[in-house]
């Protein structure tokens, strides 16, 4: 990752090395870090206020989405049987009406412009296999895709970003220009060719990426864009309430992506506390030199290679928490690793906004330990009671369903589904009233 400069206003540094203000997308000032409560204020303001400008005629599919924005405001209470565990939700009842209206109504239309590889090809495995996975399912689904531009309520740009990375990155160049500038190119064609871009300026247009350099690739027109970003940092332009923080999962086998899912109860956890990992950034490496000898925590550089010994696997599902703590960009595939094992996670990463961050009350099941608090770490995770553990836990196992992709079709509430669906959120809630 490329340095970012920072600041105590939403004039920043990009990583491209041009400077931005945020003034076009929020009307708040971003401080120089932001607390996971701060976040919490910014959505509700985000999604209170009216930030996108109505500057066209309403359209039938604009009807539509003001009615569904309707509709989720005065969503009817949830009952206990709706198969959602209701702790893990800012707003159950919205979630589950937003999410029945969104399967009932959303059309999808997928652009058929760009060539393979950067185009129309998925990448199913390793840690960006999730822009993949969710292009290979967006572009197959019977359900949401219409060839009827007229129909659609959302436009969707099918670009990976990591092959984008592998086939125009010149090694060595330390430049990335031209991946932006290829961007770039691509956005003008379909604005100049199609005239489904100019209606909205693209706000009703998305995007999945999951490299780190995503956020400079899709900025300039693309930045009016929904965009669902692995790389989900407030200090490289992440807008809340319009980008969509997309889960980083480290797929081993695209034929088996759940393997090995699962962990040990609560009650047979034996260490307080794992994390193994490159040194990677300033987090990690204050990690170990703090806590890399104590008794009650696994905190290493690399895992022991040692016929019979615990293996990361091994420690993730029988640990009480797991470290997530940020690398060179913020997000980490630990995250959903620890969610997957049933460990709860401990996000060490300033300024992340976690995923699906628009429906999801992430202080329910995970713990947010702030970089400078490295030091007071194990002070914070012994505060917790085991009460209050065993509820986190449970509540771990319980959002795991909506972070897991099948290798067939999706089924409800899944990964694919959820992260449409944050997409469909933030539309839905960007439209202008009136």
């Amino acid at each position: 990752m490329y340095p970012i400069q920072k600041s105590n206003t939403t004039q920043i540094q990009l990583e491209n090395g041009t400077s931005s203000s945020r003034t076009n997308h929020s009307s708040k000032t971003v401080p120089a870090l932001m607390t996971i409560s701060q976040m919490d204020e910014l959505l509700a303001e985000s999604h209170s206020s009216l930030n996108s400008k109505q500057s066209h005629l309403f359209s039938a599919v604009d009807k539509d989405l003001l009615h569904a924005k309707s509709e989720i405001e005065n969503a009817p209470l949830v009952h206990s049987n709706s198969g959602l565990y209701e702790p893990l939700y800012r707003n159950i009842s919205k979630f589950k009406r937003s999410y029945d209206l969104m399967d009932k109504m959303l059309r999808v239309y997928v652009y058929k412009e760009g060539e393979k590889p950067i185009f129309h090809e998925s990448i199913l495995e390793g840690i960006y296999a999730s822009e993949g996975w969710f292009l290979k399912l967006m572009e197959s689904s019977k359900h949401f895709v219409t060839q009827d531009h007229t129909k659609a309520h959302l436009f969707y740009l099918p670009f990976s970003s990591r092959l984008l990375q592998l086939t125009l990155y010149v090694p060595h160049s330390h430049s990335r220009e031209n991946l932006i500038v290829f961007m770039k190119n691509y956005t003008e064609l379909l604005i100049q060719k199609h005239p489904f871009w100019n209606r909205t300026n693209g706000e009703d247009h998305f995007l999945t990426a999951c490299h780190d350099w995503a956020p400079a690739e899709t900025r300039g027109k693309m930045l009016s864009c929904l965009r669902a970003l692995c790389n989900a940092d407030i200090k490289a332009g992440f807008v809340i309430g319009k980008d969509v923080s997309l889960p980083t999962v480290n797929v081993k086998s695209a034929k088996n992506p759940v393997k090995d899912i699962g962990g040990q109860p609560a009650s047979n956890r034996s260490t307080l506390a794992f994390f193994a990992g490159y040194m990677h950034g300033d987090a990690r490496p204050m990690l170990l030199k703090y806590w890399g000898k104590d008794p009650d925590m696994k905190i290493l550089d690399r895992m022991p290679h040692v016929k019979g010994s615990k293996n990361y696997i091994d420690y993730m599902k029988t640990s009480k928490y797991c470290i997530c703590a940020r690398g060179y960009a913020v997000h980490s595939p630990r995250v959903v690793e620890s969610i997957f094992f049933e460990c709860v996670p401990v996000i060490i990463s300033d300024n992340y906004v976690p995923p699906f961050f628009e429906v999801l009350n992430w202080e329910s099941f995970a713990v947010f330990v702030l970089e400078k608090d490295i030091p007071d770490l194990k002070k914070i995770l012994m505060s917790i009671s085991e009460e209050r553990y065993v509820e986190m836990q449970k509540g771990v196992r319980e959002v795991q369903k909506h972070f897991l992709w099948h290798d067939e079709e999706p089924v409800k509430y899944d990964l694919f589904h959820m992260i449409l669906h944050s997409v469909w959120y933030n539309r839905v809630f960007r439209i202008k009233s009136a």
